[in-house]
């Protein structure tokens, strides 16, 4: 019994013929009804899309000031005011991850193991560096204050053999912090003047100035 609405010629074959329905949809080749792809998957609704032509980065530093000041020309007085207050607590985020030792927030010339060793090893002995601005000060406020010729003459003896101690000591920490490393780190690449300057020039500043800030003790021993 034919259904209604569907034509005579595309009615099933008689089992009368022979053949089987069966028969017949093996015989033929099926058509495929599968869609083609697109390349890509269609994006969602909470998905963002492109809108419009993205500006290139800025090739340089003038461009990228440039692009800023634009930036902020366009923000209203409230907006301004905001965004400072913002850039500075990010700012103060920033210093203070540095301070601690962050080693994603250091300087370049502070990342690694090995620097960081060599601060420990810094701060943990007392040198005669570290009174090398305080003792210049002094040297500096009596030229000022008493401009005579024989004060001034003194005064320049023991600034030179203020440098030379100084000097002598820088060469003794760099020296005793190289051999440290080269000991603990075995395959560093740094070079040996390299980190004897580094460890120096820590040396020389005042323990509560220097930066990152110091995270061992005095008289702490550093393996």
């Amino acid at each position: 019994m034919n259904l209604l609405g569907r034509k005579k010629d595309n009615s099933p074959p008689e089992a009368g013929n022979g053949s089987t329905v069966a028969e017949v949809s093996a015989g033929e080749p099926s058509v495929s009804r599968v869609t083609a792809p697109k390349g890509r998957p269609t994006p969602k609704r909470n998905q963002p899309r492109a809108r419009g032509p993205v500006a290139p980065a800025p090739m340089t530093s003038a461009e990228a000031r440039k692009r800023k000041k634009a930036v902020r020309q366009s923000l209203t007085k409230e907006e301004r005011k905001a965004d400072k207050v913002t850039r500075r607590a990010e700012m103060a985020e920033r210093r203070e991850k540095m301070m601690s030792g962050n080693d994603a927030y250091l300087l370049p010339r502070d990342k690694g193991p090995v620097r960081k060793y060599v601060r420990d090893l810094v701060d943990a002995r007392r040198s005669l560096l570290g009174l090398f601005m305080p003792a210049a000060l002094v040297l500096v406020f009596v030229m000022l204050t008493l401009p005579t010729v024989q004060i001034q003459y003194y005064v320049q003896f023991v600034m030179l053999a203020l440098v030379v101690v100084m000097v002598g000591d820088g060469l003794l920490i760099g020296r005793r912090v190289t051999k440290a490393v080269d000991a603990k780190f075995p395959d560093h690449t740094e070079s040996g003047w390299k980190l004897g300057f580094y460890a120096a020039s820590r040396a020389s500043q005042l323990r509560r100035m220097r930066a990152p800030r110091p995270q061992v003790e005095r008289g702490a021993t550093v393996a």
